[in-house]
Formats: C-alpha cells, structure tokens, sequence
C-alpha cells in the first residue's frame, strides 16, 4: 500500500450554499470506509451509583476525553487516516454531563465497611437540564474541524445518552419520550446551530443504540418475560420513530445549510436484523420508518454489526444476508444505509481469531462496497498511545479493509477529476502553488509519482 505525504493541510471551504448538498446516496457513497473515534468524547461514568469521573470537582473536558484509556485527541490522528485511505470518521459524543447538572452532592468516600463507596446521582434532584457547557462544545467544534479539514466527512451524534446504563436519558418508550422531547429537541437546536454553516461534509446523527425500558438488544422487548411482550415493543418502535421525526424536524428549523445537510437514523438498538432464531429479530429493520423531511433525498439509516467470526464460513454467509435484509427492508424505503459501527462479537477476535478477522474484514468490505453502503469501524486500528503518536497498532486490519475497497493495491489516490488518462490539466499542491501546467493527467502521475487527489475550481491537485 503507498504511503503518501500529505504536502499541505487540506482546508475544505465550510460555507457554502445549501443548494449545492449532494443527496444522501452520494455522500454515502463517497464516504467509502470509515473510523470511530470511539471512547473519547462518549467517554462517561455510566451509572448514577458510581459516578466516579464526577468526584473529581476540577474535572475538565480532558479528564472525560481520556476517562477510558484513550489520549487527548490530536489532528495528526486524522492526517493518518486520510493517508491511509479513510474518508470518514463518526465522532460519537455523550452530552449528559457536560449540561446543567452539578453532580455536587456526589463523592467517593470509605463506608463503615472500610469499602470504597460512592454516593448516587439522582438526576430527579439535580437535572442536566437542556443547555451544552460552553467549554465543552467548544471542544466537539475543535475536534470535528480536525476531521472536516482533512476534507473527510463527519458525523457528529447523540451517544451514550442511549444504551443499557441507568444514565441514559433517550429510551425508546412512548412515555419518555413525551417526556424527554422538548429536551431532546432542544439539544440538537444546539448542536445544529453551532455547526449551521458547516458544508456537506458534515453530518448529524441524531442517537446512538436506543433500548427500550428493559434494555432490551436484538429487538424490541427481548428481555421482557419470555422474551416478548407486543405492547413493549409496539410502544419502542413508535418511539424510535417519534424521536427520528424530532431530530429531523429540530435541526432542518435552524435553517441555513441545515435545511438540506444530510441526517442519519438508527433503528431500534441500531439493531441490523441478522440471525434467525427469532421470528422478531427483523423488527428494527420494519419497524424503522424514514421519517418525513421537508427537503427529498437528505436522510440516511444507520445499523450496527457485529457478527461471530469464529467460523469465517458462518461469518460471510451472515455478511450476505446483513447486505440483502438491509437493501430489502431499509433501501426501499428511500434512504441509503450506513453501517455506523462494525466489528466481531467474538472475544479476543483480533489477537485469537487474527487470520479469520482479517478475511472476514475484507470480506465485509467488499460486500458493502458493492451495495454502495459506508462502513465505520468501530475503534481498533489506532487506539489509546497510538492515537498520539500517531500511528497503527492493528496495521494488518487497516490494509484488509482498505484492500477490501481499494483492490489489492491498495489506497494510493482518489482520482475525482471524471477525466480520462489524455487530459490535459493544470496541477496543483495543496497549498496552492502550480507545478504543472498543461500535462496529461497520465504524463502528471508518472512525473509525480503521486495520483491526482481532487478537484475544484477546474484545478486539479495532489498530495
């Protein structure tokens, strides 16, 4: 795989008008593969009984930045990436302690026991309210423009306000989310006017893998009492559409280049339909309804997928089905899809597993490409120390994924120019400076030793 080096910081233009959003189905498919920075701005306490990040009263965006093992988050991760390949990176972000609750009445102390003990949040008593720390948006701002001007795309979501934790705000339930729309809504009239002006490049997830009240995987009720209770499951189906249809609505009222930037849905859990020991595990996928939206073309779904590698035949045969129920229940009803998180469920996959994950790996890749669907890794790759440096600890699974789209030579450039190899161009640097005028694009690669990287303005650049 070529190693290039990146002759200037690219800096994409961030204004732009709305008119000239590409659609869902483009960005999807020009997002090709992508990464998540995961365990770094979704860092939290997770659990209202041991809160343990918030006894420390001087705690700052860095303390939950690193909260999980990860380092204070540099461009030059991002730089890497792009080099490598990737032109997408989801940045999950959990909002809930960086709002209006205080967390003063909480603290670790010894017990009578001599155990180390923690007193409870009661979020009842000391509400996070419904206004961003300023401190702390700031810091999404910082690192989504790290992303943005590696000329990547980005999504920006809602996080671990979801999920199995007792923390978690957003639960699928009709009950509360009467309860928590106004909330709800109000963050993502935040996070939308922070980022208005923003380009295509840009987009908004509005929640992550949302339970229902029994914090139920698969589907929808799946831990109730034998495993299915229909007025549950009914009632979290028609939250997850509920709450959908609120994030639409709340980010296009912000108008400017949100009237037309392009918003991703999860289904149920993020739940992607696989498997077949339960006639109801395709519920999320039927279920999820496209929510109605005052600009055509602009909306994504989003699944999550992580099968069992241990038998690399079972694995791809589950990849094939994945692709065929995701084009079968969600495609048709208007909206591409993203797999926004994927990976294996086996444990030790990557160090026990390595051969069948990085089959499995390539094998994901080449099924999605080929049904134009965009992929997110979920963490890996570069993780914690490396992530500074920067540099890849699971180098081996970069090149199955990047082979898996790119081919078997790998990533060397993205030719965008839609010119053929007798054209003649002008090229350019990153930075601006011309260094050659008039040359075919075939004569500029072989001069260069480099492949075209975009377009714009008629002016075709290089890295």
């Amino acid at each position: 795989m070529m190693r290039k080096i990146c002759l200037s910081l690219l800096l994409i233009p961030m204004m732009m008008t709305a008119q000239s959003f590409e659609s869902a189905k483009e960005a999807v498919k020009n997002m090709r593969i992508g990464w998540n920075l995961g365990n770094t701005l979704d860092s939290n306490s997770g659990d209202s009984l041991r809160m343990w990040i918030e006894t420390n009263k001087n705690r700052t965006w860095r303390d939950y930045e690193q909260a999980w093992g990860q380092k204070v988050t540099k461009p030059e991760l991002f730089n890497m990436l792009k080099e490598a390949g990737f032109n997408a990176v989801r940045v999950p972000v959990t909002w809930y302690p960086h709002m209006e609750a205080t967390f003063s009445n909480v603290k670790g102390y010894y017990d009578t026991n001599g155990q180390w003990t923690y007193s409870p949040w009661l979020p009842s008593e000391d509400s996070i309210g419904t206004t961003i720390q300023k401190a702390w948006m700031k810091r999404v701002h910082e690192v989504v423009d790290y992303v943005i001007s590696q000329g990547m795309y980005c999504i920006l979501n809602i996080h671990h306000d979801t999920g199995a934790a007792n923390t978690a705000w957003l639960i699928a339930d009709e009950a509360v989310y009467s309860q928590q729309r106004e909330r709800f809504e109000t963050v993502w009239r935040q996070i939308a006017e922070e980022f208005k002006d923003y380009d295509e490049h840009l987009l908004f997830e509005g929640y992550n893998e949302m339970l229902d009240v029994k914090r139920s995987w698969c589907f929808a009720s799946f831990a109730a009492d034998n495993n299915y209770n229909a007025a549950m499951a009914a009632s979290a189906y028609k939250a997850i559409n509920n709450y959908a249809q609120s994030f639409v609505n709340a980010v296009r009222a912000t108008g400017g280049n949100n009237s037309q930037r392009n918003l991703v849905v999860c289904t149920y859990g993020a739940c992607d339909g696989s498997g077949t020991w339960s006639q109801h595990l395709k519920e999320p996928l039927t279920e999820m309804k496209l929510p109605e939206d005052e600009t055509e073309g602009h909306l994504i779904f989003e699944v999550h997928s992580y099968p069992d590698i241990k038998s690399l035949t079972t694995a791809k045969k589950e990849v094939r089905s994945l692709v065929s129920n995701l084009n079968k229940h969600l495609v048709t009803k208007g909206a591409p899809v993203i797999i926004g998180e994927w990976g294996s469920s086996t444990n030790g996959a990557y160090e026990n597993y390595r051969n069948n994950y990085l089959a499995f790996a390539r094998y994901f890749i080449e099924q999605t490409k080929a049904s134009d669907i965009a992929t997110f890794h979920w963490m890996g790759l570069s993780d914690e120390k490396h992530r500074t440096v920067p540099k890849f600890n699971q180098q081996d699974l970069v090149d199955a994924i990047v082979k898996g789209y790119y081919g078997e030579t790998g990533y060397s450039s993205i030719d965008a120019t839609e010119t053929d190899d007798e054209s003649v161009l002008d090229i350019y640097m990153l930075n601006g400076t011309k260094v050659l005028h008039g040359v075919t694009r075939k004569d500029a690669v072989k001069k260069l030793k480099r492949g075209l990287y975009f377009s714009q303005n008629k002016k075709v650049f290089i890295r």
